[in-house]
């Protein structure tokens, strides 16, 4: 079955990345950022990008553009993000996450006119929305199954499903590390459809083994001559300002985005991040690109594998004549709404009985994981400006230490061999700084006892 897809908030697309494998045909875009815009023209010049998605409800509405069978996007995370600011739905680009309700319903409007059946829509997220005070995630999925009083909780649950009047929804935190991508990603994921479409049988699975630990690989390795070592056998969630402030964020400190090669030390490089990402090599590489820019819409972006897996999922169960669960087996975890007629599934964040026999797996790790050697994602080829200078070792040695964050033993001492690499000249004019009385962070700037 070949299903239609329309894309909003599309970055740098991994949902077709992801989807044109398996026979999704995308008919449009939406995209507004300058460098996201020129990867889709690039990579994908037959597909229109529409830009403002606050159009798309009108354009539909007067058949302007298609209807299709789905809809994907991820509005913007920066108002849900532990990093942001937090403001939810009093943040304009929290209001998008509405405005996306309002796009699927115009486009089900449109499609019943011709008689086809209602939108299957996929969302993402960070997990920080779950957690979000303006309760933005519950007028979202409240608004998809379309009841009237919005359900409300302080913090929800990783995973849970509710049946609506007009649409079922179902949402599950998926790690990426689970799906053969060497990165701790967890994302929020979801999926909702019509009352004939069962999006819990789509993301949830029948427990049928133990869910699987995560390897150990060895963490120094050989690679076409060059000599590597990680201080993790997975990357922390890779973030939009890696390219600029790769040494501000906690992975400074656990080493996780750091490589050494060849005993020196490194960030990743964009090719190397578009394979934590599980793009093609060198798909963010297009004419005039920035290293800066292709680090800022990889980090933005999703975890392709992931959404191939959710695409597998809507194929396979598309059909499906029942639900995976309802109201009389799983009584114990759900929750009649006030309207009398829609249920509430709290699912929770791990594996839940659904009869004496028979579990669900509700999980971050899906039933069958794969994995994937952070060997396989790394390049000998590397350009010099990702190295961390002797300077920049210093650096991060005395951040660490003025604000007390515990550091990676052997990233401590890679970092302190590096910084005792500094010229004299580099030191004198360091010190040269600090005593004309410079500030870091409101603090004075120290350095760091070097080795002699």
């Amino acid at each position: 079955m070949s299903f239609s897809v329309g894309s909003v908030c599309s970055g740098i697309e991994a949902a077709s990345v992801a989807w044109k494998p398996l026979g999704f045909q995308f008919e449009w875009f939406s995209e507004i950022a300058h460098f996201p815009s020129k990867v889709l023209a690039d990579r994908y010049p037959n597909v229109p990008n529409l830009g403002d998605m606050g159009s798309i409800q009108y354009d539909l509405l007067t058949e302007r553009i298609a209807a299709p069978d789905v809809i994907c996007g991820g509005t913007p995370c920066q108002a849900f993000s532990f990093a942001g600011w937090k403001n939810g739905l009093n943040d304009d680009r929290g209001n998008l996450t509405l405005k996306f309700v309002d796009i699927v319903n115009a486009n089900d409007i449109m499609r019943s006119k011709k008689g086809l059946s209602p939108t299957i829509a996929l969302w993402e997220n960070v997990e920080g929305v779950l957690s979000d005070k303006t309760n933005a995630f519950g007028c979202l999925i409240s608004s998809l199954a379309g009841l009237q009083d919005i359900i409300s909780f302080k913090k929800w649950p990783n995973a849970g499903a509710i049946k609506g009047p007009k649409r079922n929804v179902a949402w599950r935190v998926l790690d990426s590390k689970h799906f053969g991508l060497p990165q701790q990603r967890k994302r929020l994921y979801v999926l909702s459809g019509g009352k004939d479409f069962f999006p819990e049988n789509c993301l949830f699975e029948t427990y049928e083994k133990k869910l699987q630990d995560f390897p150990r690989y060895p963490l120094s390795f050989f690679k076409d001559g060059s000599r590597f070592e990680v201080f993790r056998e997975y990357t922390d969630c890779l973030y939009s300002a890696y390219g600029t402030k790769w040494n501000g964020n906690a992975a400074a400190y656990n080493g996780s985005l750091y490589l050494v090669q060849d005993n020196r030390i490194r960030r990743f490089s964009p090719l190397e991040c578009e394979r934590l990402m599980g793009f093609p090599d060198n798909y963010t590489k297009i004419s005039n690109s920035k290293r800066t820019q292709r680090y800022q819409v990889l980090g933005n972006s999703w975890a392709v594998p992931v959404i191939k897996w959710i695409g597998e999922q809507i194929l396979d169960h598309i059909d499906d004549p029942k639900p995976l669960f309802d109201y009389k087996l799983t009584y114990y975890f759900a929750t009649v709404c006030e309207d009398g007629r829609s249920v509430y599934y709290n699912l929770g964040e791990g594996i839940v009985p659904l009869d004496r026999d028979t579990y669900i797996n509700s999980s971050t790790v899906p039933g069958y994981s794969s994995f994937t050697l952070l060997s396989d994602v790394v390049s000998p080829t590397a350009e010099e400006a990702i190295y961390i200078s002797p300077v920049g070792c210093c650096g991060i040695i005395r951040r660490s230490n003025e604000r007390k964050i515990a550091i990676n033993p052997r990233l401590k001492e890679i970092l302190i061999n590096t910084s005792s690499q500094m010229s004299h000249e580099e030191i004198e004019k360091k010190s040269r700084i600090q005593r004309r009385g410079r500030f870091h962070d409101n603090k004075p700037e120290f350095l760091v006892s070097l080795p002699v």
